[in-house]
C-alpha cells in the first residue's frame, strides 16, 4: 500500500513546491527590487542543492565523450525552466498563486497533450482521444472557477 501512496504523496508534496517556490521568488523580487537577481538566486540556490545531491549519491561527472553524444536540445531544460521562473517571479503578484497555478497546470496539460500526440521529443506517441479531450476541457472550466 505504502508503494502507492508514496509516490503520490511525493508528486502532492513537488507541486506544493512549485507554489511556495513561486510565492517566495515574488516576494523575494519584491524585497530586492530586481526579477533577474530574485531569479538568480532561486537558480544558484537550486545548484548549490543538485550539486549537493550528487555528491551524495557520488554520481560520476559524465564523460567528454557521452557529453558530446547528447542532443543539443536535451541540455536546454534549464533555460525553459529560467523562462518559468522569471515568469512566475512577474504573475504570481499580479495573478495570484491559485490562479497562477491554474493556468500552470493547464498549460503544461495542452502541451503535454501536444507532445504526446505527435511524439515529440522521443515521447511514445499516445493520440488525443475524447477522455484526454474532456480532461483538458475541465482543467479550462477549473481554472474559469478559481480565478480571482
Amino acid at each position: 500500500m505504502l508503494a502507492l501512496v508514496l509516490p503520490i504523496l511525493l508528486a502532492l508534496v513537488a507541486g506544493a513546491s512549485v507554489v511556495t517556490q513561486q510565492v517566495m521568488n515574488a516576494n523575494l523580487r519584491g524585497l530586492i527590487g530586481s526579477a533577474a537577481w530574485s531569479g538568480f538566486a532561486s537558480y544558484a540556490i537550486g545548484l548549490v542543492c543538485m550539486l549537493g545531491l550528487a555528491v551524495a549519491l557520488r554520481d560520476p561527472l559524465p564523460s567528454a565523450a557521452v557529453a558530446a553524444r547528447v542532443p543539443w536540445w536535451a541540455w536546454s531544460g534549464g533555460a525553459l525552466g529560467a523562462l518559468f521562473i522569471g515568469l512566475a517571479i512577474f504573475l504570481v503578484p499580479q495573478l495570484g498563486a491559485a490562479t497562477f497555478i491554474a493556468l500552470l497546470v493547464t498549460g503544461q496539460m495542452m502541451a503535454s497533450l501536444a507532445l504526446d500526440h505527435y511524439g515529440v521529443l522521443g515521447l511514445p506517441r499516445h493520440g488525443v482521444d475524447l477522455p484526454r479531450l474532456l480532461g483538458m476541457a475541465f482543467l479550462v472550466a477549473g481554472v474559469v472557477l478559481i480565478r480571482r
